[in-house]
Formats: C-alpha cells, sequence, structure tokens
C-alpha cells in the first residue's frame, strides 16, 4: 500500500509538564465521554478522508480541526501519535460530478486533492503520516475482500444483463453478510452508532444503500466490490476487475497503516452510520480471520464533529451552500482567524457560519496577538501557571476548545505577568493558532 505527500508539518511547540492527564473524548458507541486508549504510550487516529471534489468547505475544514486538536492535546502529554488518512479518490460521487461537468474524473481529484492539501497547510492542521489514495489500496482491499468471501462473510451477487453491460461482470459483485458477520464475531449492527432499525434503515438509504437490490441476503448488506462497469473506472484484483465499496476501502487502510484496535475512529456525525459503523464490522471480521483467529473492536472510541449550517442549512455539497477556505483566504482572511472561529464552537456542536462570527474571531485573534506583543519573560514553572493548567484541563475534558479561548480571553485581559511566554506557546500547541510572527 502505497502512501502519497500530504502537506507540510507546521511548527508545533511544547510547553514543559505532560498536559492535563488522559485525554477524554466523547465515544457514540458508549454514549459517555471517556479517556481514549493510549497503549504503550501511542495514540493511533484514523480519520477518514475527502471524496476529492467540492474542497475544502468549512464542514471539511472544521472535522480536520477537531481531530487535529486531539492529535495536539494527545502530543502536549508527551504521547506519540500515529496518524492516517485516505483519500477517497474512486466513489460514485466523483464520478457524478466528472459526468456532470464534462471533466475527466481523474483531472478532478488530482487538482481538488491539491487544493484540500493547500487549505490544510493554511489552516496549520498537522498531516496524518499515512495519506492513502484508494487507487493505492486496491490490491489490499481485493485480498481482504477474498478473505471474508472464503470465510463466509461475504457473496456473489449476479449483475442482470440489462444492468450496464460489460464482459467483466459476470462473477458479479461482491457483498457483506451482515448476519453470518454477527454470528462470527462480538460486532452486532447498532453496536458503533447506537442507531434504531428505522433511524438505520432511513441513514442505509440516504447514503447510498441498496436494501432491496435482488440478490442479497439482508436488507443492509454493503456493496465490498462492484464488479466492472461499461464507461466507469476498473481495477484489476483478487476478487476481479472493477472497484471497493466505500466502507471497505476505510477498513483496509486503517488496519493495514495503524493495526487494530486504534484509539480513535473518527468523522462528521454524518459519518456514524452507516459508514462508521460497517467500516468498523468489516475491520472486526478481517481481524477475526487473521491467524491468531480472535476477535476485538476496531477502535476503543469513535469520536464524531458536529456539522456547519449556512444560510440556514447545513453545508452539503448536494446543497451547494458552501463557503470555502481557499475563497476566503483568496480574499484576505487570515487563516488563523477561520481556525480560530471554528475552535470557538465545541467540536460535537452544529452551528452556523456567518460573517458575524468571523467577524468576532478576527478580533478575538488581534486581541490575543496584541497581548502576545506584551509577554513579560520569566521563570515561572508552567505547572504553577493558572492559565497553563487550566487550558490543559479544558482540552482532556473532551477537547473543549470554547473553554481554552475562554481562558486565553481571560489572559489577553490581563497586563504582561511572568509565565507569558508559556500560554503564547500553549495557543500555538493545542489550538494550532499562532500568535508570533517566526
Amino acid at each position: 500500500m502505497r502512501t502519497v505527500p500530504s502537506w507540510p508539518i507546521p511548527s508545533v511547540p511544547s510547553v514543559t509538564g505532560n498536559g492535563g492527564g488522559a485525554i477524554r473524548v466523547f465515544d457514540s458507541a458508549s454514549g459517555q465521554v471517556q479517556d481514549t486508549v493510549t497503549p504503550d504510550g501511542i495514540a493511533t487516529l484514523y480519520v477518514c478522508g475527502i471524496t476529492p471534489y467540492d474542497a475544502t468547505h468549512l464542514g471539511h475544514a472544521a472535522t480536520y480541526l477537531a481531530f487535529d486538536t486531539l492529535g495536539r492535546a494527545w502530543r502536549d502529554t508527551g504521547l506519540e501519535v500515529r496518524y492516517a488518512q485516505n483519500i477517497t479518490d474512486v466513489d460514485d460521487p466523483l464520478l457524478e460530478r466528472a459526468a456532470k461537468t464534462g471533466r475527466d474524473w481523474q483531472e478532478i481529484a488530482t487538482s481538488q486533492t491539491d487544493l484540500f492539501r493547500s487549505d490544510m497547510a493554511a489552516l496549520r492542521v498537522i498531516p496524518p503520516d499515512s495519506y492513502v489514495r484508494v487507487q493505492d489500496s486496491i490490491a489490499e482491499t481485493g485480498d481482504a475482500i477474498a478473505t471474508l468471501i472464503e470465510a463466509g462473510l461475504a457473496y456473489r451477487v449476479e449483475v442482470t444483463p440489462d444492468a450496464q453491460p460489460s464482459a467483466t461482470t459476470e462473477l458479479g459483485d461482491v457483498y457483506y453478510d451482515v448476519a453470518a458477520a454477527e454470528a462470527a464475531s462480538d460486532w452486532t449492527m447498532g453496536d458503533v452508532s447506537g442507531y434504531t432499525a428505522a433511524e438505520m434503515e432511513a441513514a442505509f438509504l440516504e447514503f447510498g444503500g441498496d436494501p432491496e437490490r435482488a440478490g442479497k441476503r439482508g436488507p443492509f448488506d454493503p456493496l465490498l466490490w462492484r464488479s466492472a462497469r461499461a464507461g466507469e473506472p476498473a481495477f484489476e484484483s483478487a476478487v476481479g476487475l472493477g472497484r471497493p465499496g466505500w466502507h471497505i476501502e476505510c477498513s483496509v487502510i486503517a488496519t493495514q497503516t495503524l493495526g487494530a484496535p486504534i484509539s480513535v475512529q473518527g468523522g462528521g456525525r454524518d459519518l456514524r452510520f452507516p459508514h462508521h459503523e460497517l467500516s468498523a464490522a468489516h475491520a472486526v471480521s478481517l481481524v477475526a480471520t487473521d491467524s491468531h483467529g480472535t476477535s476485538g473492536d476496531f477502535a476503543r472510541s469513535y469520536a464524531h464533529a458536529g456539522l456547519i449550517a449556512y444560510d440556514g442549512t447545513k453545508m452539503s455539497k448536494s446543497l451547494g451552500n458552501l463557503v470555502l477556505v481557499s475563497r476566503l483566504t483568496a480574499a484576505g482572511v487570515d487563516a488563523m482567524a477561520i481556525r480560530l472561529a471554528m475552535l470557538s464552537h465545541h467540536y460535537r456542536s452544529d452551528w452556523e457560519w456567518t460573517d458575524e462570527e468571523l467577524a468576532r474571531s478576527s478580533v478575538r485573534l488581534q486581541d490575543w496577538r496584541q497581548r502576545a506583543a506584551r509577554s513579560v519573560e520569566g521563570t515561572l514553572p508552567a505547572e504553577q501557571n493558572s492559565f497553563v493548567v487550566r487550558m490543559r484541563e479544558a482540552i482532556a475534558d473532551d477537547l473543549d476548545t470554547p473553554r481554552v479561548a475562554a481562558i486565553v480571553d481571560e489572559w489577553a485581559s490581563t497586563p504582561g505577568a511572568e509565565g507569558d511566554a508559556d500560554v503564547v506557546t500553549l495557543v500555538d500547541a493545542l489550538l494550532g493558532v499562532k500568535l508570533t510572527a517566526d
């Protein structure tokens, strides 16, 4: 599996001490705030990457900032962080955009991934250690699907001649057998999302599921492999010519790059079901079929970021009500003001982007920078600096960035005092907001 270049790593300073203790996040599976489990001093994080078109809107950016904050919080406690992210560069919405615009789908994927990289660099997001395109994980994904078929956890469904005829469809598509997977492991549908049957049915339909397809054994059985159709991209693999389904891509990339179980599986709340539910299921099944023959969890915590609205409606590619990072920065907006605006809201909350929101964050950023310019040098230990202590406690409590920002506001309203430098440094280290010139 090949990784591709991501973007430059921003400087991440450190403050003495070991943070505010174990970092806690809200786990969607348990419905509780819990400690992130990081055995042997290593924290592992997988965040689902973009489908590269309409990059990078603020809904995207807020999600990646949320988990950038988690990585920064872990680092502040002295943990080693291993982070992986995919690029869904072979997917139905991308192909639909290419058909609609008359552009080559690979050209769109390449240009939009480049734009995403530049936006992440501008926002000072720490890049993943493993950045993997779906195209570069085809062999491993095909092997994984073949393993599931052999284990009786996946099956073929015939492609009818009148669907999209091609000489390569004779093997059929491959689907995951949910009932068989439940019987073979500790996972049960709904364990990760906590959704009711009615909620799962609605979400499955909304996000590309096909519950009524003829030949499927169960309505929620998801597609693992779509055999080649005329006019669609296709790749050779152990299960024939075609392309992978949405969920199995992340299962394979995450487990191949990070192992299992990982500390946190992250993404936007709209990925909670079916994507995170089923990618977790696939990973559990794959772990259970390895040489150890054991069953276990894909992730120890499943964390989900809230959704951002614009003009009263959730920001969405399908609706086209997008505010793009690149357009804001091209208009002269300070990327740190954009970052601060998003971190002024708790990562799990839903909120609406407005011009007033950006104006408030710009004023706040200016106040902080003016205060940083008045910083007083001193020898006060960080663990005795009340601002530093409280900032770390807040970030450890489910990444409470609004509380951190309020503490920095309090600091900004004070005259210069010993220990100022540590506050300025910690704003950079935890929030990723740079207050001083290089």
